[in-house]
């Protein structure tokens, strides 16, 4: 029994990590409110917060990838947990913004180190029957993180939002010390040199134009100081493509994107995470800083959206196991399109029971496509590629996340200020840009005494017009999603993909050999 027992605690070190870097994507948002009024934060601080760690996450996954084949999982693993350790420490004493957004950028880098090696540890470990049971205890750690963040944001919240980074600090410890003790090491033999150039490129690419739309959101268009990174940014990550079509080890193959199948999975799993996790921010803001709800209350609210999707990820494993993933893929990302649809109902006199119908058919979007998502990637190429694929999927979707949040920013912003434009508000953009940064309250309480009724409902009926907008384009992002799955996805498997392997070849395992 003791053996049997023992055999599993190199996973629980592995999914120790996997649940906190994931979690910490979603976490933050239902303490936005708390951070914007003990740090006095911007809107553009506000979105830096929750987009710069989506962000690293999203450019370092497949260079970490590299770099954990070349110096060993393990120890690119223990990097990553005692990186994340430091800056969640710092997150959680931050004094002012500034402190708080770099310090989510270095959380970020121990997340990529981490999230790159978890799926090649546990393939390197496992074997037989009990590679399949821990893939799927490890899907299963993968979704309740999901699900759980703005549950236990709320929770921690009502200590203090700075628990949210500080509770990290045990987690880590408990797994660097777990780590060291039960999980062996292991290497790619022959694993080629990390592609720094390439790394650099896209890391700036993607960091520029996420940039500029977030300067969009608070500033306007019409600002170079919006579209001029925006522009740059498209001009270095053209650079990038270049470079990668000439390198002999690029970190990211892109001839594999001649094939529909790959470009479509890549396309339906960004639009997944902004269709279904982008808009949390902006409904977080609105239940507390328009409807009063403290962060606990906030957090409660999501429970139909975790509530469902755990469960139907679990039952989508069974029941869907057989079916093609273009068909699940498709089916989930339609689901959450018309869950965010179902809550663009929202209006000024709108209460939270409305976001509750449209949170359960978003959750059942997610528990559908979450379990394929990868698997669909690696049957869509060479298993040799079967770990750039995974590395490939994961950057789509934190990308997905990190430009959603930018673009929703513009989204709401047009949304709310032409209602403050109507309803004579003095400065339109201004008080739509503080009013997205969870200054509601702080607006009503600066002005005249007899003004402040009025005031209240402009501000709720300019904030409902946001949300709304908000979560039309979401609901339509997840609705093209599924068009665009259904006609790109199709073709002929590569003869030496395995479809259904799903995560149990997600790294280059057939060189890797343990080492101690």
């Amino acid at each position: 029994m003791l053996g049997a027992m023992r055999k599993w605690w190199p996973l629980v070190a592995v999914c120790a990590g996997t649940f906190m870097l994931l979690i910490d994507v979603t976490i933050v948002n239902v303490a936005l409110p708390d951070i914007a009024s003990s740090l006095g934060t911007s809107f553009d601080q506000l979105q830096w917060v929750v987009d710069v760690y989506a962000l690293a996450l999203a450019a370092l996954v497949l260079g970490a990838g590299s770099l954990a084949d070349l110096y060993g999982r393990r120890r690119l693993y223990l990097s990553g947990l005692v990186l994340f350790a430091v800056s969640s420490l710092a997150c959680g004493l931050a004094p002012d913004a500034g402190l708080l957004i770099a310090a989510r950028a270095v959380q970020g880098i121990g997340a990529a180190a981490m999230f790159a090696t978890t799926i090649a540890l546990i393939n390197a470990i496992y074997t037989g029957r009990d590679r399949g049971t821990a893939f799927g205890i490890w899907g299963a750690v993968v979704g309740a993180a999901a699900a759980a963040g703005p549950i236990l944001g709320g929770l921690l919240t009502e200590l203090s939002w700075r628990w949210i980074f500080l509770v990290n600090l045990p987690i880590c410890v408990f797994a660097v010390v777990l780590t060291l003790r039960v999980v062996a090491e292991s290497k790619q033999s022959g694993a080629p040199q990390p592609d720094v150039p390439g790394i650099a490129a896209f890391t700036v690419g993607a960091g520029a134009v996420v940039y500029g739309l977030v300067e969009a959101a608070a500033n306007g268009w019409s600002s170079v100081g919006s579209w001029g990174p925006i522009v740059a940014g498209v001009a270095v990550l053209a650079g990038w493509v270049f470079l990668e079509l000439h390198r002999e080890a690029p970190m990211l193959d892109l001839r594999l994107f001649r094939s529909g199948r790959f470009s479509g999975i890549m396309i339906g799993s960004l639009l997944l995470n902004l269709s279904a996790f982008a808009g949390s921010l902006y409904l977080s803001l609105w239940l507390q800083s328009i409807l009063g709800l403290s962060p606990l209350q906030a957090g409660a609210v999501f429970i139909p959206l975790s509530a469902v999707s755990f469960a139907t990820a679990a039952l989508t494993g069974r029941l869907l196991s057989d079916a093609p993933p273009r068909v699940t893929l498709t089916i989930g990302l339609a689901v959450i399109g018309i869950g965010s649809l179902l809550m663009a109902r929202v209006d000024a006199g709108a209460s939270w029971g409305i976001l509750v119908p449209g949170l359960a058919v978003l959750g059942l979007g997610v528990g559908i496509s979450n379990p394929v998502v990868t698997s669909a990637a690696l049957s869509s190429v060479p298993r040799e590629r079967s770990g750039m694929a995974s590395g490939a999927v994961n950057t789509a979707r934190q990308l997905g996340f990190a430009v959603g949040v930018a673009v929703l920013g513009s989204v709401f912003s047009a949304g709310a200020t032409a209602r403050l434009t109507d309803g004579g508000a003095p400065d339109p953009a201004g008080t739509a840009s503080a009013l997205s940064g969870g200054q509601a309250q702080q607006i009503v309480g600066s002005a005249p005494e007899e003004a402040r009724a009025g005031l209240t409902d402009l501000l709720t009926a300019a904030y409902a017009d946001g949300l709304r907008d908000v979560l039309l384009v979401a609901g339509a992002a997840g609705l093209v999603g599924a068009l665009l799955v259904v006609l790109m996805v199709r073709g002929p498997v590569p003869r030496s993909a395995r479809p259904g392997d799903g995560e149990r070849s997600a790294d280059r395992t057939p060189e890797a050999t343990p080492t101690h």
